[in-house]
């Protein structure tokens, strides 16, 4: 029998199966249904495990997060804490008798104890400018948090009053006299992020590091830019003291962020990696404290370099490369017990792989495929505790063996739900590429898929540019969501996508309506091209570089039936004084917009500049609190689309920043999305 026959008579019994279990395809309310599992924390013993689960209120339209805790082996987990706020964050203390977290019970973000032996947990902090990122040093009573401070306050008092007299001032405006004075979702407000101490038993937390700048920054891994050593003398802390021409601090347009020493007591910071140009951060301690592993990486301004993992000997003061040749990005990281072997994921083709180096002979192996991500070694050095995902499963912890294996699940509180829904996994399919190069797809069949039948295709194109579609559970973006409407969905990893090695990362550099607009195009062809696919009703969605792709695509073909662009570019020149990290825009047009060759690359890769060819109907959406991709964006659009008479739709949220994250707005926003594309592409031609 042909393979393609009987690979069709498989699935058309897997859809009966599905249909006889009573299953259906997933819907929004089950959406909302899920529970978000996250930071999963072992105990110093191993015998434990803490972690998030996030439940969705609707009515609050909210998420409330509260900490569980399930025995490392297996088992019935208990909740910890509960109330009408959130929990997050859990960090054992040394001898694992208490629990830090992050609550926001009371009103406001705060430090609070919790002892594991029984009892009421209590507040730590109770800092005006309220906590967030607990650490506990694990031999020392000493914790760290952060707080956003103003920078000429020397006690608690002080900010204190400066709160209270912005909120009741008539007077709203500000003053700013530097760049980056707003950032992603939220204005600077004349407050830098400090590091602060506190010992476990209580006291006046010591500021770490004062001075107008941030310190810790923001992580551009997304992880923690500080640590406390193992006896909780020392932090280790990221921060960018890079100045401009006038003397101003450039932390808008360079990445060179800096890891820095400094007493737990407070005191002179000493910076330990001055001699790289690039962006230092994630310091992790070794268990014995000698060394401190971190991310890296080589180039200033450039936030998609490759990020490598190095290591720094306290003792030696020397730094040594732990990922030679090592071609991917390093997410995060944990140390093994015995101070020598480090355990890390990176994006590899659409996964994120475990793998291992040392720092006696590095050298990177892999451990352990699939999807995963916030890892913990035991005790012991024999198994670690992970999180795992995939396009059928929401995020869930799992125990491994250190050597590989097959993970166990520990965590079950999704369990009947997804057992209801009928999803297919992702199919991989490789398409022809430009640049001679063979492109990745993730490709999704719709819930009792009949290859008999003639379906809508959709392609979904991800932001970044560098970045990716992975085998992944998301809550914005599901994939599943769209899936369950009728649609082959195809996810294509086009030229400048992670995990495909540094070379074709750089490769949309300058060049964004180029390669990846080829790529998208030729993976087209191959959807247009499936027996089951009906080629007269394709659409297509993306946001932030995949709004800019979706404007683009809209000024150069009109192949596709309808178009959502969320936060998408759509004018190159006006976005560079619209965003706030102006590293980015630099990189990619290499330069500022008053270098001509600059400004002639902008206008060159600018949807606005081809307008005039737009036919397909277009939704826009837009948050107003966006200020990656500002409003102003959509708006230009939006207004020329209108003008043109082009049909088109704006979805605009005065709430959101650059994701849709309140649960209302969420359910709307699939509604008006999945609407937008059904209303033009459900009706055969």
């Amino acid at each position: 029998m042909h393979i393609l026959i009987r690979f069709a008579i498989a699935f058309s019994l897997l859809a009966l199966c599905s249909v006889a279990q009573g299953k259906h395809a997933i819907t929004f309310e089950d959406l909302a249904k899920v529970q978000r599992i996250a930071d999963p924390q072992l105990s110093p013993d191993g015998k434990w495990i803490a972690y998030e689960v996030g439940t969705v209120d609707m009515a609050a339209n909210k998420v409330v997060r509260h900490i569980w805790m399930i025995a490392a082996d297996g088992g019935e987990p208990r909740q910890l804490t509960r109330g009408e706020g959130s929990d997050t964050r859990p960090r054992w203390s040394p001898g694992g008798k208490h629990l830090a977290f992050i609550s926001t019970r009371g009103g406001s973000s705060q430090v609070w104890i919790l002892p594991m032996d029984g009892g009421d947990a209590r507040q730590l902090t109770s800092i005006s400018t309220e906590a967030d990122g607990v650490v506990w040093a694990a031999h020392g009573d000493t914790l760290l948090f952060t707080s956003q401070v103003y920078p000429d306050c020397a006690d608690d008092a002080c900010n204190a009053r400066k709160l209270k007299e912005a909120a009741e001032s008539k007077v709203k405006a500000q003053i700013f006299t530097e760049l980056l004075f707003r950032h992603w979702d939220s204005w600077r407000e004349g407050r830098y992020t400090h590091l602060f101490a506190v010992p476990a038993q209580g006291g006046v937390p010591r500021d770490l590091t004062p001075g107008a700048v941030d310190s810790p920054t923001f992580s551009l891994e997304g992880a923690d830019g500080y640590a406390i050593s193992p006896d909780g003398t020392e932090v280790c802390y990221s921060s960018n003291p890079s100045k401009g021409a006038a003397g101003q601090s450039a932390a808008a347009w360079s990445t060179n962020n800096d890891l820095f020493l400094v007493s737990a007591q407070g005191g002179e910071a000493h910076n330990i990696t001055s001699d790289n140009p690039g962006s230092d951060s994630t310091p992790v301690y070794s268990p014995n404290g000698r060394y401190i592993a971190y991310t890296s990486q080589a180039r200033d301004g450039y936030e998609s370099d490759l990020i490598r993992l190095r290591v720094y000997d306290r003792d030696t003061k020397k730094i040594t490369e732990l990922t030679p040749g090592f071609d991917q990005w390093v997410g995060s990281f944990a140390w093994a017990p015995d101070n020598n072997t480090i355990y890390f994921t990176a994006g590899d083709h659409a996964r994120q792989p475990v793998f291992k180096t040392s720092v006696s002979a590095p050298k990177v192996e892999k451990v352990l495929d699939g999807s995963n991500d916030e890892i913990t070694v035991s005790p012991d050095g024999q198994w670690m505790v992970l999180a795992r995902t995939s396009l059928t499963a929401p995020s869930a912890v799992y125990r491994v063996a250190t050597t590989g294996g097959s993970p166990t699940l520990l965590t079950h509180e999704n369990d009947a739900l997804l057992g209801e829904l009928d999803m297919n996994p992702a199919e991989f399919v490789n398409t022809p590429g430009a640049l001679g190069a063979e492109i990745q797809n993730l490709m999704l069949k719709p819930p009792g898929f009949d290859p008999a039948k003639k379906y809508p295709g959709l392609l979904l194109v991800h932001g970044g540019p560098q970045g990716d579609w992975n085998d992944g559970w998301s809550y914005r973006w599901n994939a599943q969501m769209f899936a369950a409407r009728g649609y082959v969905v195809l996810m294509t990893n086009f030229h400048g996508s992670t995990g495909y090695g540094q070379k074709f990362v750089e490769q949309i550099s300058g060049d964004w309506g180029g390669a990846a607009y080829q790529d998208l195009m030729k993976a087209t062809d191959y959807l247009a091209g499936l027996s089951y696919v009906d080629k007269s009703r394709l659409v297509a969605a993306g946001a932030s570089f995949g709004g800019f792709m979706i404007d683009w695509i809209a000024c150069h073909t009109d192949r596709f039936q309808a178009l959502v662009s969320h936060d998408g570019v759509y004018d190159n020149p006006s976005e560079y004084g619209e965003t706030d990290e102006l590293w980015f825009d630099e990189w990619e047009f290499k330069g500022v917009p008053w270098d001509k060759e600059s400004m002639a690359l902008r206008v060159k890769l600018s949807p606005s500049t081809y307008v005039q060819n737009i036919k397909t109907p277009m939704l826009l959406v837009q948050g107003a609190k966006d200020f990656r991709v500002p409003e102003g964006q959509a708006f230009q659009l939006f207004s020329a689309l209108q003008r043109r008479g082009v049909p088109s739709k704006l979805l605009y949220f005065p709430d959101e920043g650059h994701w849709v994250l309140k649960p209302q707005n969420s359910q709307l926003w699939y509604k008006t999305v999945l609407g937008w594309l059904d209303e033009h592409a459900q009706k055969e031609k």
